[in-house]
Order: C-alpha cells, then structure tokens, then sequence
C-alpha cells in the first residue's frame, strides 16, 4: 500500500496533505478493519484532532488545546464510531506510541478467572493501551474478593504516566459526572491528568444502524 502522506517537519511545523491520508487510511480500514469502514462529514472536527495527536502536529495540537503528553479520552454516544476511529488512528502514530485496544469487558472477564495479577498486567505494563468503552464493566469478584478493576489499573496507569511518561488512552459513552460515580473522586481528579478529553456530540447518529 502507498505511504500514507507527504510528511515533511521543520522544527514544530509539519507539512502533510490531510486529504490524502484520509484516503490512505480508509483504504487501510476497509482491509484490516471493516468492509464497510468510512469517514463521516459530520465527524470532521473529531477526525481533525485525532489526525494531528497522531502525528505530533505540535502547533495544530496547540490550536485544538491537546496536549501531547496526554492520552485521548473519546466520548461518544453508543454506536458513533469511538473505537474504530481509535484503531484506524493507531495506524498513523509513531512505534514508540502504538497501542493495543482492549474492551474492558474483556480485562474484568480476566480478573475473575486469573486474580488480581490482572491490576499490574495493564496497570504496570509499559506498553500503550486504549481500553475500551470504560465504564460498561461491572466490579467484579475473584474468590468473594469484590474489586473495581478499571478503576486500580486506571490508578496504576497515572502512576505509569507520572513516573515513566507512559500514556494510556480510552473510549466510553459516558459523562464525567458518570465516570466519578464509578470509579470515585481519586479516580476522576487523575483522568483530567492523563487525558486529552474529545467528544461527540449527544446527537450523534448511531452509525451500526
């Protein structure tokens, strides 16, 4: 396949043609993601900052209020596309700052049949994670022993971010308000630190319909 762009950087300046690569990357969805993959018109404003945090457009990032040494928090009503833009923007960031999606159904399922080693597998690991539709867990139990596992691992990851610059990202569909009542007020005061916050608007359509 193509390179996704000409990409040219000057000091903070970068030089790209964001149309292009926007073709480079649906191409590269329609293979490796969905079929059915494309860009909304109506989405262009999230595309746009998810576009340049991907490829350290520093003074685009200043322009949109981003901060490079933040994660992206996607927030979006059900249905609206959050993680398969994330996976698709995956694809244009540098090695150092890949990530691995994963649902946190997922994770809580691990947590019942491997214990609480699960809290450092994610919560200590230096590789990047987009943890996915955050808030749809339920605390789980292993052996009677109740835990809120996102909300340690999250816990975990800010330590990781403040002590090693590790950036962790995440999608969900809920507030921050919503957040707070599941996770807590600790959990809360930390999300501002680690994340970039980019959201949909509430009347976003349902784009699986």
């Amino acid at each position: 396949m193509e390179k996704p762009f000409h990409f040219t950087r000057e000091g903070n300046h970068v030089e790209y043609d964001f149309h292009k690569t926007l073709v480079f990357l649906k191409k590269y969805a329609k293979v490796n993601l969905d079929p059915k993959f494309k860009f909304y018109k109506e989405d262009i404003e999230i595309i746009k900052r998810l576009f340049v945090y991907s490829i350290d457009d520093i003074e685009k990032c200043k322009e949109f209020d981003l901060d490079l040494n933040k994660g992206i928090l996607l927030i979006g009503p059900i249905g609206c596309g959050k993680t398969s833009l994330m996976k698709v923007f995956n694809h244009l960031t540098h090695e150092y700052k890949k990530y691995i999606v994963r649902p946190t159904r997922e994770i809580t399922s691990e947590f019942i049949q491997e214990g609480f080693q699960v809290i450092p597998k994610y919560g200590k690991n230096f590789k990047g994670y987009c943890f996915d539709d955050l808030g749809v867990e339920q605390s789980m139990k292993h052996f009677g022993n109740e835990c809120n596992v996102m909300g340690e691992i999250l816990l975990s990851r800010y330590d990781l971010l403040k002590s090693a610059q590790r950036i962790t990202h995440a999608t969900t569909n809920l507030n921050a308000n919503e957040l707070e009542k599941i996770y807590g007020n600790r959990v809360r005061s930390r999300l501002r630190e680690m994340f970039n916050l980019i959201t949909f608007p509430n009347n976003t359509a349902d784009k699986r319909k």
